[in-house]
Formats: C-alpha cells, sequence, structure tokens
C-alpha cells in the first residue's frame, strides 16, 4: 500500500522559512527526518509527499493510484500511533481533536477533496501526538526524538568499537557507532542520553559530546567543539565551537568557534568564524520571533530561543544574532552590529541595511556550493530558488523604493 505524507497547509505555513524549500515531512526532528521516521516504522521502502507544486519535483508523490495510507507530514509517529495507522479500514480516519492524523483511502486521487471535506469514520488516537506546528517545537521535541529514533534504528544491532585509546567515554550502552566512524583524542558522555555517529562521521582532536546527540553521516565535529545536548546534526556538516539544543538539517557548515543555542539551520548555509547566537533575553522575558503566516512578530511562549536560518543562507565572520532572529532563504549577512530580527529570503547586507541578492547570483553561489557535495543545482533546485524568490518579494520592502 502506497504511504503519501501531506502538508497542512496551516501547520506549513508557521514552519517557514524552512518548509519554504521542504514538505513539512522533509523536516529533521531526532536522527531522522519525520518521513524517514514513518518509512522505518511502516516498513516500506518509500513514501510519496501531497506538497506544494512547485516542491513536487524534488519530493514525488509517487503513484497514487489505488488505496493508500495519507498521514499528516507533521506528526511524529511512535509504536502506539503506528499500529493505531495500520488498523485503520478503508474510508477510515483518524484525528488527534481536529487535527487529522492519518486516513486509510480506497482511491487516493480523491486525498485533497477528502481532507478538506473531512471523513465519515472517525476514531481518536489513543493518546495525544507529537506534532511539529511550530519552529520551536523542532529543537523542544529533539531530545526525545533522538531517543525514540535511537532505539528505533540500533535494535537488535551491534555497534562498532570505539578503539581510540586516548577517546574518554561515559555511559557507553548509550553509545551506538555506525561503521567508518573515527573518532580522536575527544570526550563522549552519553549518561544523560543517548548519542548516534552515522556512517563515516569524524570526532576530531579534543572535541566533547554530550547526549542526547545525533550526529548524521558524513559529517566532522572539528577541533575542540562542544556539543552541549540535545543537537542533531545532519548529513555532511562541518561543525565546530558551542552547539546546545540545536537541529542543522544537513549539507551546512558551522566549523569555527561561536555559540549556537536553540537554533534551526537549514541546509547549505554557512555560519561565518565567531558568529553567536542569542537565545535568552536579558529580561528572560518570552521570546518573540517573526512568522510568516502572521505577517508579524508572535510569541513563542519560550524564553529560550535563538536562530532559525533557511536553506542556501550564509553570514560573514564576527555576526551577531539577537534573540529569535529569523532568516529566510539565500540571504548573506555581514557587517558589524546586529542585523534585524527579520531577514527576508535573498537579502543582502546587514546591521548598515540590505539591497537584493538577485535570483541569478544567488543561484551561482547554490550551483558551486552544492558542487563541492557532488550534487546538482539542477532544474528542480532552480524552480524551488525560483519560486522562493517571486513568493518572498514582499518581504524585501527596500524593493519598494527601489
Amino acid at each position: 500500500m502506497h504511504v503519501l505524507l501531506f502538508d497542512d497547509p496551516a501547520i506549513r505555513s508557521r514552519l517557514l522559512p524552512l518548509t519554504f524549500t521542504r514538505p513539512v515531512a522533509a523536516l529533521r526532528c531526532g536522527i531522522l527526518t519525520l518521513a524517514e521516521k514513518w518509512q522505518h516504522r511502516l516498513g516500506v521502502d518509500e513514501v510519496g509527499y501531497l506538497t506544494e507544486s512547485y516542491l513536487q519535483a524534488k519530493f514525488p508523490a509517487g503513484d497514487t493510484r489505488g488505496a493508500a495510507l495519507v498521514i499528516n507530514g507533521a506528526v511524529c509517529p511512535d509504536e502506539l500511533l503506528v499500529r493505531q495507522v495500520q488498523a485503520l479500514e478503508p474510508g477510515n480516519a483518524l484525528y488527534d481533536g481536529e487535527l487529522l492524523v492519518a486516513a486509510h483511502l480506497v482511491d487516493a486521487t480523491q486525498v485533497a477533496e477528502l481532507i478538506q471535506e473531512g471523513f465519515r469514520n472517525t476514531h481518536e488516537v489513543a493518546e495525544p501526538v507529537t506534532v511539529i506546528g511550530e519552529l520551536w517545537h523542532l529543537f523542544l521535541n529533539n531530545g526525545a526524538e533522538i531517543r525514540l529514533d535511537f532505539a528505533l534504528l540500533t535494535a537488535g544491532r551491534e555497534s562498532a568499537l570505539i578503539s581510540d585509546p586516548h577517546t574518554i567515554v561515559y555511559g557507553l550502552e548509550n553509545i551506538f557507532i555506525e561503521p567508518g566512524v573515527k573518532i580522536r583524542a575527544s570526550i563522549i558522555n552519553a549518561e544523560d542520553g543517548p548519542i548516534y555517529l552515522g556512517r563515516n562521521v569524524e570526532v576530531h582532536e579534543g572535541a566533547t559530546l554530550k547526549g542526547p546527540l545525533a550526529v548524521c553521516e558524513g559529517s566532522h565535529i572539528n577541533t575542540g567543539a562542544k556539543l552541549r545536548g540535545d543537537n542533531t546534526i545532519g548529513p555532511q556538516c562541518r561543525v565546530g565551537g558551542e552547539v546546545a539544543n540545536s537541529i542543522i538539517m544537513g549539507y551546512s557548515n558551522k566549523g569555527h568557534e561561536g555559540y549556537l543555542g536553540n537554533s534551526l539551520i537549514g541546509q547549505w548555509c554557512n555560519i561565518g568564524a565567531d558568529t553567536n547566537t542569542s537565545n535568552l533575553k536579558n529580561n528572560y522575558a518570552p521570546v518573540k520571533i517573526w512568522s510568516h503566516a502572521a505577517g508579524r512578530f508572535v510569541n513563542t511562549g519560550q524564553t529560550f530561543c535563538g536562530l532559525t536560518m533557511g536553506d542556501h543562507s550564509k553570514c560573514g565572520i564576527n555576526t551577531m544574532f539577537n534573540t529569535g532572529t529569523v532568516v529566510g532563504v539565500a540571504a548573506n549577512i555581514f557587517g558589524a552590529g546586529f542585523p534585524r530580527a527579520f531577514v527576508p529570503s535573498f537579502a543582502w547586507g546587514g546591521p548598515a541595511g540590505f539591497e537584493t541578492f538577485r535570483l541569478a547570483k544567488a543561484g551561482e553561489v547554490a550551483e558551486r556550493v552544492m558542487a563541492r557535495r557532488k550534487l546538482a543545482y539542477d532544474e528542480a533546485e532552480q524552480e524551488i530558488m525560483r519560486h522562493v524568490y517571486e513568493a518572498t518579494a514582499k518581504d524585501r520592502v527596500w524593493e519598494k523604493t527601489e
């Protein structure tokens, strides 16, 4: 049976700018993306995405003919929920209050109409589900999701050994190492939560790793790095400095000193040396962040909330980000002082002001950066960037005076 993960429109808009360039289910929380969690737990080879049309070339729906399980891409599965989803009879749907969690469709081609109009035969979830409904839900749930994913991925398997005699290990039973990992003269402490090191990860001399922590395939933890817990480093990243309760989606670099806390970094980003993020206001008040859905700053209710940065954005050395700063897609930030707390997509500049990072120039950088990882800036990627460039023009207020 096909598995289709759909974007709830209201939720997707609240997860911008990260969902400008991916479906909701392609967000990473824990070790895996939400889509990968469902794929592993349902035991299917692949899942399809029901998302914005401009994203479908990169994230296809696949074959939508015939029966399908249609699942809300913002919902994190666990064992109990998966059993309920698998038990759904044809034509039945599963809800958590007003939220559609999943449905068993006889004809998946009618999915849009059924999601909009609702289902006659409905059931309530046995327990409230974990929903990534706001940006800050990603880092708030990251530690718990690392634990769940760790148990899922390591069940019945043996970890590779830590052979380096100069590495200090605490809580060895909570550490899982995939083949090809290289560790040198580091401190690895899994007493407070599991640590997962994916294939071909390298942990360099003097790094300190504290669980819960996920370092995904091919990433490097640089010399002297301090990863303080509840962190996910996605695949093919380079990370140094101090990082706490943050998620780097993948293919991004924060290679040098500087603090990143309670933050979300997209793909193909670069954080300049000695960049620091504030994640706590001096008056300890709840943090407000820019909401693309509301078109204004909204109260997160969180005391700790750092930087959110969309895909392909960069910042220069010694950049200082205020508490709760939101940076869009393909922005380039530099200069002395604090940039504004909302930096629109395709902005070029900093505290002294912004101009537009034109699409052609942004595309040249994206092509160059992706080639370093032997990936193509192909037509699907170009269409996504073009759409985001046009959709975010209203945010670049300086263009109205040009």
